[in-house]
Protein backbone atom coordinates (compact mmCIF):
# COMPACT_ATOMS: atom_id res chain seq x y z
CA UNK A 1 0.00 0.00 0.00
CA UNK A 2 1.01 3.40 -0.41
CA UNK A 3 3.28 5.56 2.08
CA UNK A 4 0.94 8.23 2.05
CA UNK A 5 -1.93 5.95 3.29
CA UNK A 6 0.16 6.42 6.73
CA UNK A 7 -0.66 9.89 6.84
CA UNK A 8 -4.50 9.58 5.32
CA UNK A 9 -5.22 6.54 6.74
CA UNK A 10 -6.65 3.15 5.25
CA UNK A 11 -9.23 4.03 2.80
CA UNK A 12 -12.88 3.69 3.65
CA UNK A 13 -15.43 1.97 1.75
CA UNK A 14 -18.89 2.89 1.89
CA UNK A 15 -21.98 0.73 -0.13
CA UNK A 16 -25.37 2.14 -1.29
CA UNK A 17 -27.91 0.13 -2.01
CA UNK A 18 -29.61 1.66 -4.80
CA UNK A 19 -31.92 -1.40 -6.09
CA UNK A 20 -32.45 -4.96 -6.36
CA UNK A 21 -28.32 -6.14 -7.00
CA UNK A 22 -27.51 -2.45 -7.77
CA UNK A 23 -24.63 -1.10 -5.50
CA UNK A 24 -22.69 2.15 -5.71
CA UNK A 25 -19.21 1.65 -3.80
CA UNK A 26 -17.61 4.59 -2.85
CA UNK A 27 -13.97 4.57 -1.65
CA UNK A 28 -11.84 6.70 -0.18
CA UNK A 29 -9.15 8.90 0.17
CA UNK A 30 -6.66 7.53 -2.37
CA UNK A 31 -3.37 9.02 -3.45
CA UNK A 32 -3.42 10.94 -6.68
CA UNK A 33 -4.06 8.71 -9.93
CA UNK A 34 -5.06 5.64 -7.58
CA UNK A 35 -8.63 6.28 -8.37
CA UNK A 36 -8.26 5.45 -12.20
CA UNK A 37 -5.89 2.83 -11.88
CA UNK A 38 -7.88 0.95 -9.29
CA UNK A 39 -11.26 1.26 -11.36
CA UNK A 40 -10.12 0.80 -14.40
CA UNK A 41 -8.28 -2.72 -13.53
CA UNK A 42 -11.61 -3.64 -11.84
CA UNK A 43 -13.88 -2.56 -14.42
CA UNK A 44 -12.54 -4.01 -17.26
CA UNK A 45 -12.24 -7.52 -14.88
CA UNK A 46 -16.29 -7.38 -14.11
CA UNK A 47 -17.33 -6.90 -17.61
CA UNK A 48 -14.77 -9.78 -19.25
CA UNK A 49 -13.96 -12.43 -16.15
CA UNK A 50 -17.25 -12.93 -14.70
CA UNK A 51 -18.44 -16.67 -14.73
CA UNK A 52 -22.26 -16.90 -15.73
CA UNK A 53 -24.73 -18.71 -17.44
CA UNK A 54 -26.73 -18.20 -20.73
CA UNK A 55 -28.24 -20.95 -22.99
CA UNK A 56 -25.81 -21.73 -25.98
CA UNK A 57 -27.90 -23.87 -28.35
CA UNK A 58 -31.97 -24.93 -29.08
CA UNK A 59 -32.93 -27.52 -30.73
CA UNK A 60 -37.23 -27.34 -32.03
CA UNK A 61 -39.00 -30.09 -33.41
CA UNK A 62 -39.00 -30.20 -37.18
CA UNK A 63 -36.41 -27.17 -37.50
CA UNK A 64 -32.95 -27.46 -39.05
CA UNK A 65 -31.89 -24.07 -38.92
CA UNK A 66 -32.23 -20.47 -37.33
CA UNK A 67 -33.84 -19.11 -40.64
CA UNK A 68 -37.48 -20.73 -40.64
CA UNK A 69 -40.54 -20.16 -39.48
CA UNK A 70 -42.68 -22.74 -37.91
CA UNK A 71 -46.35 -23.31 -38.64
CA UNK A 72 -48.60 -21.96 -35.91
CA UNK A 73 -45.93 -19.78 -34.27
CA UNK A 74 -46.32 -16.04 -34.79
CA UNK A 75 -42.16 -15.70 -34.16
CA UNK A 76 -39.75 -17.22 -36.67
CA UNK A 77 -36.76 -19.15 -35.28
CA UNK A 78 -34.80 -16.12 -35.65
CA UNK A 79 -36.59 -13.83 -33.43
CA UNK A 80 -37.06 -16.80 -30.64
CA UNK A 81 -33.57 -17.13 -30.51
CA UNK A 82 -32.69 -13.62 -29.69
CA UNK A 83 -35.65 -13.48 -27.32
CA UNK A 84 -33.68 -16.34 -25.89
CA UNK A 85 -30.17 -14.55 -25.68
CA UNK A 86 -32.51 -11.89 -22.91
CA UNK A 87 -32.89 -15.30 -20.65
CA UNK A 88 -30.90 -14.23 -17.34
CA UNK A 89 -29.80 -17.51 -15.53
CA UNK A 90 -28.28 -18.93 -12.44
CA UNK A 91 -26.93 -22.06 -12.64
CA UNK A 92 -24.19 -23.82 -9.47
CA UNK A 93 -22.53 -26.72 -11.65
CA UNK A 94 -19.95 -26.25 -14.39
CA UNK A 95 -22.10 -29.39 -16.50
CA UNK A 96 -23.70 -28.78 -19.72
CA UNK A 97 -27.63 -28.97 -19.01
CA UNK A 98 -31.11 -29.18 -21.04
CA UNK A 99 -34.01 -27.32 -20.58
CA UNK A 100 -37.26 -27.86 -22.25
CA UNK A 101 -40.25 -25.40 -23.40
CA UNK A 102 -43.68 -27.33 -24.78
CA UNK A 103 -46.50 -25.31 -25.64
CA UNK A 104 -49.73 -25.87 -24.07
CA UNK A 105 -52.56 -26.97 -26.78
CA UNK A 106 -54.84 -24.07 -25.37
CA UNK A 107 -51.83 -21.84 -27.35
CA UNK A 108 -51.36 -18.43 -26.53
CA UNK A 109 -48.03 -16.08 -25.14
CA UNK A 110 -45.21 -18.38 -23.91
CA UNK A 111 -42.91 -16.67 -21.40
CA UNK A 112 -39.92 -17.87 -19.30
CA UNK A 113 -41.23 -19.10 -16.18
CA UNK A 114 -42.92 -22.19 -18.84
CA UNK A 115 -39.33 -23.56 -18.56
CA UNK A 116 -39.14 -26.69 -16.90
CA UNK A 117 -35.89 -26.61 -15.66
CA UNK A 118 -33.09 -28.90 -13.79
CA UNK A 119 -32.21 -28.75 -9.86
CA UNK A 120 -28.82 -26.97 -10.81
CA UNK A 121 -30.78 -23.79 -12.99
CA UNK A 122 -32.88 -20.99 -11.97
CA UNK A 123 -34.60 -18.54 -13.93
CA UNK A 124 -33.74 -14.81 -12.90
CA UNK A 125 -35.99 -12.86 -15.42
CA UNK A 126 -39.52 -15.30 -15.58
CA UNK A 127 -41.84 -12.48 -17.27
CA UNK A 128 -39.36 -12.51 -20.33
CA UNK A 129 -41.36 -13.55 -23.60
CA UNK A 130 -40.59 -16.14 -25.65
CA UNK A 131 -43.25 -16.65 -28.49
CA UNK A 132 -46.66 -16.88 -29.24
CA UNK A 133 -48.22 -20.22 -30.22
CA UNK A 134 -51.71 -20.77 -32.00
CA UNK A 135 -54.16 -23.34 -30.63
CA UNK A 136 -53.53 -26.93 -31.10
CA UNK A 137 -49.63 -26.44 -32.37
CA UNK A 138 -47.20 -28.93 -31.51
CA UNK A 139 -43.85 -26.68 -29.92
CA UNK A 140 -41.54 -28.06 -28.56
CA UNK A 141 -38.29 -26.89 -27.72
CA UNK A 142 -34.94 -27.79 -25.80
CA UNK A 143 -32.58 -25.57 -25.05
CA UNK A 144 -28.53 -26.22 -23.99
CA UNK A 145 -27.45 -23.98 -20.91
CA UNK A 146 -23.63 -23.75 -19.91
CA UNK A 147 -21.77 -22.02 -17.28
CA UNK A 148 -18.75 -19.67 -18.88
CA UNK A 149 -17.07 -16.58 -18.57
CA UNK A 150 -17.03 -14.16 -21.19
CA UNK A 151 -18.08 -14.07 -24.87
CA UNK A 152 -18.23 -16.74 -27.30
CA UNK A 153 -19.60 -16.52 -30.91
CA UNK A 154 -21.28 -19.22 -32.40
CA UNK A 155 -18.63 -19.34 -34.85
CA UNK A 156 -16.20 -20.70 -32.70
CA UNK A 157 -18.69 -23.04 -31.11
CA UNK A 158 -19.61 -24.46 -34.71
CA UNK A 159 -15.86 -26.14 -35.09
CA UNK A 160 -16.51 -28.29 -31.67
CA UNK A 161 -20.38 -29.02 -31.89
CA UNK A 162 -21.34 -32.87 -33.26
CA UNK A 163 -24.78 -32.33 -33.15
CA UNK A 164 -26.48 -31.08 -36.52
CA UNK A 165 -29.91 -30.30 -35.26
CA UNK A 166 -28.54 -27.95 -32.59
CA UNK A 167 -28.86 -23.88 -33.62
CA UNK A 168 -25.68 -22.72 -32.20
CA UNK A 169 -26.60 -19.16 -30.37
CA UNK A 170 -23.51 -16.97 -29.26
CA UNK A 171 -22.52 -17.10 -25.70
CA UNK A 172 -22.45 -13.88 -23.50
CA UNK A 173 -22.10 -15.76 -19.85
CA UNK A 174 -21.15 -12.09 -18.01
CA UNK A 175 -24.00 -11.46 -15.20
CA UNK A 176 -22.72 -8.21 -14.95
CA UNK A 177 -25.09 -5.70 -16.67
CA UNK A 178 -23.48 -2.23 -15.93
CA UNK A 179 -20.07 -0.85 -14.32
CA UNK A 180 -19.42 2.92 -14.14
CA UNK A 181 -16.77 4.68 -12.44
CA UNK A 182 -16.33 8.65 -11.30
CA UNK A 183 -13.37 9.99 -9.70
CA UNK A 184 -13.74 13.20 -7.59
CA UNK A 185 -10.91 15.05 -5.53
CA UNK A 186 -10.80 14.56 -1.64
CA UNK A 187 -9.26 15.94 0.77
CA UNK A 188 -7.19 15.36 4.10
CA UNK A 189 -6.51 18.39 6.55
CA UNK A 190 -3.96 20.01 4.55
CA UNK A 191 -3.90 17.40 1.92
CA UNK A 192 -6.09 18.81 -1.26
CA UNK A 193 -4.83 16.39 -4.09
CA UNK A 194 -6.29 12.98 -3.11
CA UNK A 195 -8.64 10.61 -5.19
CA UNK A 196 -12.42 9.71 -4.03
CA UNK A 197 -13.77 6.64 -6.37
CA UNK A 198 -17.31 5.54 -7.11
CA UNK A 199 -18.06 2.55 -8.45
CA UNK A 200 -21.35 1.65 -9.07
CA UNK A 201 -21.97 -2.25 -10.09
CA UNK A 202 -25.38 -3.78 -11.45
CA UNK A 203 -25.73 -7.53 -11.71
CA UNK A 204 -28.99 -9.88 -12.91
CA UNK A 205 -28.94 -11.70 -9.63
CA UNK A 206 -26.59 -14.20 -10.81
CA UNK A 207 -23.74 -12.65 -8.55
CA UNK A 208 -24.57 -9.83 -5.97
CA UNK A 209 -22.61 -7.18 -6.80
CA UNK A 210 -20.70 -7.09 -3.70
CA UNK A 211 -19.21 -10.72 -4.92
CA UNK A 212 -18.76 -9.54 -8.34
CA UNK A 213 -16.43 -6.99 -7.21
CA UNK A 214 -14.44 -9.90 -4.60
CA UNK A 215 -13.76 -11.72 -7.45
CA UNK A 216 -12.55 -9.24 -9.36
CA UNK A 217 -10.06 -8.55 -6.88
CA UNK A 218 -8.95 -11.88 -6.48
CA UNK A 219 -8.55 -12.42 -10.00
CA UNK A 220 -6.14 -9.25 -10.27
CA UNK A 221 -4.51 -10.14 -7.20
CA UNK A 222 -3.77 -13.91 -8.38
CA UNK A 223 -2.16 -12.04 -11.60
CA UNK A 224 -0.30 -9.44 -9.57
CA UNK A 225 1.09 -12.43 -7.22
CA UNK A 226 3.33 -13.51 -9.96
CA UNK A 227 5.58 -10.58 -9.96
CA UNK A 228 6.42 -11.51 -6.45
CA UNK A 229 5.95 -15.37 -6.46
CA UNK A 230 8.54 -14.92 -3.26
CA UNK A 231 6.75 -12.45 -1.46
CA UNK A 232 9.93 -10.55 -1.02
CA UNK A 233 9.21 -7.01 0.14
CA UNK A 234 11.73 -4.57 -1.82
CA UNK A 235 11.78 -1.29 -0.21
CA UNK A 236 9.77 -1.60 3.05
CA UNK A 237 10.16 1.64 4.14
CA UNK A 238 8.32 3.08 1.40
CA UNK A 239 5.39 0.87 2.00
CA UNK A 240 2.62 1.16 4.60
CA UNK A 241 1.59 -1.73 6.32
CA UNK A 242 -2.02 -2.09 6.48
CA UNK A 243 -2.14 -3.81 10.15
CA UNK A 244 -0.02 -1.15 11.60
CA UNK A 245 -1.87 1.49 10.20
CA UNK A 246 -5.19 0.00 12.06
CA UNK A 247 -2.61 -0.63 15.02
CA UNK A 248 -1.86 3.56 15.16
CA UNK A 249 -5.91 4.21 14.13
CA UNK A 250 -6.98 2.41 17.23
CA UNK A 251 -4.13 3.83 19.62
CA UNK A 252 -4.67 7.58 18.66
CA UNK A 253 -8.70 6.94 19.15
CA UNK A 254 -8.02 5.40 22.60
CA UNK A 255 -5.73 8.38 23.45
CA UNK A 256 -8.08 10.94 22.21
CA UNK A 257 -9.61 12.87 24.99
CA UNK A 258 -13.40 12.21 25.62
CA UNK A 259 -15.74 14.83 24.64
CA UNK A 260 -17.38 16.45 27.03
CA UNK A 261 -21.31 17.20 26.98
CA UNK A 262 -22.41 20.32 27.12
CA UNK A 263 -26.28 20.98 28.55
CA UNK A 264 -27.25 24.63 28.18
CA UNK A 265 -27.87 26.13 31.33
CA UNK A 266 -30.95 27.80 29.62
CA UNK A 267 -33.24 24.69 30.45
CA UNK A 268 -33.01 25.01 34.67
CA UNK A 269 -35.27 28.34 34.00
CA UNK A 270 -33.43 30.41 35.31
CA UNK A 271 -34.53 34.18 36.16
CA UNK A 272 -33.33 36.42 33.36
CA UNK A 273 -30.94 38.83 35.84
CA UNK A 274 -29.51 35.06 37.17
CA UNK A 275 -29.34 34.09 33.60
CA UNK A 276 -27.45 36.71 31.87
CA UNK A 277 -25.09 37.01 34.89
CA UNK A 278 -24.15 33.40 34.55
CA UNK A 279 -23.77 33.99 30.42
CA UNK A 280 -21.74 37.21 30.67
CA UNK A 281 -19.45 34.95 33.60
CA UNK A 282 -18.72 32.79 31.04
CA UNK A 283 -20.79 30.05 32.03
CA UNK A 284 -23.22 28.15 29.45
CA UNK A 285 -23.53 25.02 30.48
CA UNK A 286 -24.98 22.78 33.58
CA UNK A 287 -21.63 20.68 33.66
CA UNK A 288 -19.37 24.12 33.78
CA UNK A 289 -22.06 25.67 36.27
CA UNK A 290 -21.61 22.24 38.54
CA UNK A 291 -17.72 22.54 38.82
CA UNK A 292 -18.23 26.16 40.26
CA UNK A 293 -17.81 27.02 43.81
CA UNK A 294 -19.56 29.82 45.45
CA UNK A 295 -17.23 32.41 46.21
CA UNK A 296 -16.77 31.70 42.06
CA UNK A 297 -20.34 32.91 41.56
CA UNK A 298 -20.37 35.54 43.90
CA UNK A 299 -17.59 37.20 42.29
CA UNK A 300 -19.79 37.43 39.14
CA UNK A 301 -21.32 40.91 37.97
CA UNK A 302 -24.96 41.37 39.11
CA UNK A 303 -25.21 38.04 41.06
CA UNK A 304 -26.17 37.93 44.43
CA UNK A 305 -27.60 36.18 47.11
CA UNK A 306 -30.78 35.36 45.48
CA UNK A 307 -29.03 34.22 42.16
CA UNK A 308 -26.74 31.88 44.10
CA UNK A 309 -30.42 30.38 45.86
CA UNK A 310 -32.31 29.93 42.64
CA UNK A 311 -28.81 27.88 41.55
CA UNK A 312 -28.49 25.65 44.21
CA UNK A 313 -32.44 25.17 44.44
CA UNK A 314 -32.37 24.22 40.53
CA UNK A 315 -29.29 22.10 40.70
CA UNK A 316 -30.62 20.17 43.58
CA UNK A 317 -33.41 19.41 41.42
CA UNK A 318 -31.29 17.48 39.37
CA UNK A 319 -28.74 15.62 42.24
CA UNK A 320 -26.32 17.93 41.31
CA UNK A 321 -24.90 21.12 43.44
CA UNK A 322 -21.81 23.48 43.50
CA UNK A 323 -18.30 22.49 43.88
CA UNK A 324 -16.70 23.03 46.94
CA UNK A 325 -14.61 26.13 48.22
Amino acid sequence: MHLIQEEIGIPKIKTQNVGENHVVFNMGPLPTGYGVTLANALRRVLLSSLPGACVTGVKIDGVSHEYSTIKGVKESVLDITLNLKLLELKKSSKEISTITLEAPAKGGEIYAKDIKTTSDIEILNPDLYIATVEKGTKFKMEMQVEKGVGYEPASFRHKKETDAELIILDSVFSPVKKVRYEVEPTRVAQMTNLDKLTLEIKTNGAISPEEALKFSSNVLKSYFDLFNVENIMVEEDYMSDIKSILEKEQEEEQNKPKQESYTPIEILGFSPRTLNALINGGIGSIEQLSQCTESKLSNLRGFGKKALTEVSDALKQRDLSLAED
